[in-house]
């Protein structure tokens, strides 16, 4: 590739950046500063006044203090569901890459198969009411795990495979039990892939809409993403108070995509070539 193919690849890389990421939220963040007349106009003209902390004292008021509810709902779900999955997922990750059985074939066509196949929502809510879990938290959390699990799976397994197999030999003659070769020898090894599962499964579950409005129905299980509600009915919208409230649940993920980038991609890639 030349370098004026380079510099043009790059040029409408940022460009597309811009346009699909930066453009987009410029407008939330000018409909924010907006009072509910200007902002029904729904275009890029300049704030008339500055009514962001009205707008902010409003969103988390309405339907009595909902968005602070929410926020910890979608925080008790995002800290549980993560916790529970770098656990689960580096155990299962750790057995894939390290014991090569009859069973491998099958195990990774069913986690392959949770990458792919949709979930089926009227089962699930059968299941859960079945097991006295339908509106809870907990068993939001657990939905959480089993659908972001295989992705999470996939990561550890590729990860453990560049780690050397001497090691789990060396602290097996030391006297290290199974339990303890993972947890104080492997496990801290998988700390760069880690902090990417926990930055990417952070964010997309404090982001999640659709399962929340599924499986956790009412006011007291509300999260983030379902107060966009709050705003909008059939005949009218305060796109004011709409955008900031988008404004809000928007910046606690772009802060940690913002201060994690770095350890995201190096996480993604670490285990890309095998040692």
């Amino acid at each position: 590739m030349t370098r004026r193919a380079s510099i043009l690849g790059g040029a409408a890389a940022i460009a597309t950046t811009f346009v699909v990421f930066v453009i987009p939220f410029i407008f939330i963040v000018l409909m924010a500063f907006k009072d509910r007349q200007q902002s029904a106009l729904r275009d890029f003209s300049w704030p008339t006044g500055f009514h962001l902390w009205e707008n902010v004292a409003e969103v988390v008021k309405t339907r009595n203090w909902m968005m602070i509810t929410a926020f910890i709902n979608s925080t008790i779900i995002t800290v549980v569901s993560v916790t529970l999955l770098v656990i689960f997922a580096a155990m299962v990750g750790y057995v894939l890459a390290r014991r090569k059985t009859r069973w491998n074939g099958l195990i990774e066509f069913l986690i392959l198969a949770g990458l792919m196949v949709p979930p089926a929502v009227v089962p699930t809510i059968w299941l859960l009411q079945g097991l006295k879990l339908f509106g809870t938290l907990h068993g939001m959390i657990l939905i959480e795990v089993a659908y972001n699990l295989p992705f999470s799976i996939i990561l550890y397994r590729a990860f453990v495979a560049t780690i050397p197999r001497d090691l789990d030999e060396a602290a097996i003659i030391d006297g290290a039990r199974p339990l303890d070769v993972f947890f104080r020898i492997v496990l801290p090894l998988l700390w760069p892939v880690t902090v990417t599962n926990i930055v990417v499964q952070s964010v997309g579950i404090f982001n999640d809409f659709t399962n929340p409005l599924y499986y956790l129905p009412g006011n007291a299980n509300a999260t983030v993403q379902l107060t966009l509600y709050n705003f909008q009915s059939q005949f009218s919208t305060a796109y004011n108070l709409l955008f900031t409230n988008i404004l809000l649940i928007t910046i606690p993920p772009l802060l940690v995509f913002l201060f994690f980038n770095r350890q995201i991609v190096a996480g993604m890639t670490a285990g890309a070539v095998k040692g």
